[in-house]
């Protein structure tokens, strides 16, 4: 039995190598659980890897794709049962272990999340991690006790898949949302996802004073470095950030000033090893919370031999909202 997959090769040069592979599935990886895929999706960390732009892949070859949503094919976990709906997100998959840009993928059973009620694998991968971590990020925010009364809350990145997303699912539980973009172009599209404010991101993205002006009472930061860092100096007191990326840098050249000055909460927000009982609680809310008009307003779906092309354009910062792979499309 063989499959369609994209695989990621080095080359002599020491370049990655991407293109259309068919696999024999005995060459799949070990894993208690042979899934059939469905749909999978094209996130940042996928065009790092198909790029090699960042040394995400850590070892050759290696199919890329950090989701995947399908049907059990075979298993050897009482968990799980051919024909069972299942997605996965994170652990490692499309990095150290075989991934969801394929028609199949054979996993680790504490991997997987049965589908919940309200989700078909279509759905699912027009969320996929940027949804799962957009909800992530919501639930953060209201364990520290963000709530809408407390005054703005500001999304940056809000044209990428985690932005897009949180900005919808904070607007429909009551918040007023700032959005910050660098295609101002897309207001309109923010506007229609439940952004009030339209907020220009080179106003964040350079050096800034450690503490600014009180602007927002929390956020959702996906781009860290200097944004993070001014983010946190215009947080009102008590305010809190879930931070969930690094679109600008890894670094982070902050003061300690919001932090000791005015109690903010930097608070770190991690998807790839997120315990199952979060990873259930975050889609069990996804599939009750995110509109699907705006779902599917706010997602592109290409087939598997279109991802490799569109990597580079989604790096540059040039694809709006979510993209869902059709495994079974050219």
């Amino acid at each position: 039995m063989t499959f369609k997959a994209l695989l990621l090769t080095k080359t002599a040069e020491g370049a990655t190598r991407s293109e259309l592979a068919q696999i024999e599935s005995a060459d799949l990886p070990e894993g208690e659980v042979r899934v059939d895929i469905a749909y999978s999706t094209l996130n940042y960390k996928d065009a790092l890897a198909i790029t090699g732009k960042s040394p995400v892949v850590r070892r050759f070859p290696m199919v890329p794709g950090i989701d995947l949503a399908g049907t059990v094919a075979e298993s050897s976990d009482a968990r799980y049962q051919a024909g069972d709906a299942v997605l996965l997100n994170g652990w490692g998959v499309g990095e150290s272990h075989w991934g969801g840009l394929a028609q199949q993928a054979r996993v680790k059973a504490d991997w997987l999340v049965p589908m919940p009620a309200g989700l078909d694998a279509r759905r699912a991968m027009a969320l996929g991690t940027a949804g799962y971590t957009s909800m992530l990020c919501v639930m953060a925010l209201q364990a520290h006790g963000v709530k809408p009364a407390d005054g703005p809350v500001l999304v940056t990145g809000a044209n990428g898949g985690v932005g897009s997303i949180a900005i919808a699912l904070l607007a429909r539980l009551g918040f007023e949302v700032h959005a910050s973009t660098g295609r101002m172009d897309e207001s309109a599209h923010l506007r229609r996802l439940g952004a009030t404010e339209i907020v220009d991101r080179a106003t964040l993205g350079a050096p800034g004073k450690p503490l600014q002006k009180e602007r927002w009472a929390a956020a959702v930061d996906s781009v860290g470095s200097h944004t993070l860092a001014n983010v946190c100096a215009s947080l009102s007191y008590g305010g809190t950030v879930a931070a969930c990326g690094l679109a600008q840098g890894m670094d982070l050249p902050a003061s300690v000033a919001p932090f000791i000055l005015r109690g903010v909460t930097l608070a770190g927000i991690d998807s790839v090893q997120a315990p199952f009982a979060k990873r259930v609680e975050a889609w069990r809310r996804l599939a009750l919370e995110m509109p699907t008009d705006l779902l599917e307003e706010n997602t592109a779906t290409i087939g598997l031999g279109a991802a490799a092309d569109l990597a580079p354009r989604l790096l540059a910062g040039q694809v709006r909202g979510r993209v869902r792979v059709d495994v079974n499309q050219a």
